[in-house]
């Protein structure tokens, strides 16, 4: 096997900085919702409290529907063109992540949550990519266990938020090649699943179950 080469500082900058545009890019559109594909966050959220009689209830509606829809090929198909990531990723991989992040974001909002805090931005990132809050603390200088890591993100200034989010941008865009170069020829979802219907029904359930434990129960 091939060993990876390392990723130099300068180049590993330019893909956190990479990594942080898409993320960013997304939870934008997640929460202000996409012309004429969907509505706000408020509007899913609102329509899924009105139709279930818990929140608990309503998340696990939400969890599942999110899912059918990222398992769908037609959804997939008919996204395309509607979401410009500053870096070239498949339609089907970015519609992926942009219903997962929106699903998050909805969780954490049913959770009495303001997503639009950067704190709270952060620990979606965090789940959606299935990133330790510990390592990244620890990367931020900040020595903290994983559930006082959840507490202390929650109290982390913005300049310190921008180089943790920056870290997450970096293991996120990594994930989708080798060498730290973006290969599109072998990308694959943050849950270590090959991309396909099935995997991403499977792959939503996972990040819907993880925003759950981290903002609900």
């Amino acid at each position: 096997m091939e060993e990876q080469t390392p990723v130099d500082e300068q180049e590993e900058a330019v893909l956190a900085k990479k990594g942080q545009e898409v993320l960013d890019k997304l939870y934008s559109s997640a929460l202000n919702g996409i012309p004429m594909v969907s509505g706000s966050i408020d509007d899913l959220v609102e329509d899924y409290l009105s139709k279930h009689g818990t929140i608990e209830e309503a998340v696990a509606a939400l969890v599942r529907a999110q899912s059918v829809k990222c398992g769908t090929s037609g959804f997939i198909a008919g996204f395309g063109g509607f979401i410009a990531l500053p870096v070239m990723i498949p339609a089907n991989v970015s519609s992926v992540f942009y219903v997962q992040m929106r699903m998050i974001a909805a969780i954490a909002k049913m959770g009495g949550y303001d997503v639009r805090s950067d704190q709270i931005k952060t620990q979606i990132y965090v789940c959606l990519t299935g990133t330790s809050v510990a390592d990244l603390l620890k990367d931020a200088g900040i020595k903290a266990g994983e559930q006082a890591a959840r507490s202390a993100i929650k109290k982390i200034p913005g300049a310190v938020l921008t180089k943790i989010n920056q870290r997450i941008g970096f293991r996120f865009i990594t994930k989708f090649g080798e060498k730290g170069v973006i290969n599109l020829g072998k990308c694959v979802p943050l849950v270590g699943a090959v991309i396909g219907g099935g995997m991403d029904v499977a792959s939503t359930r996972i990040v819907g179950k993880r925003a759950i434990a981290e903002f609900i129960a």
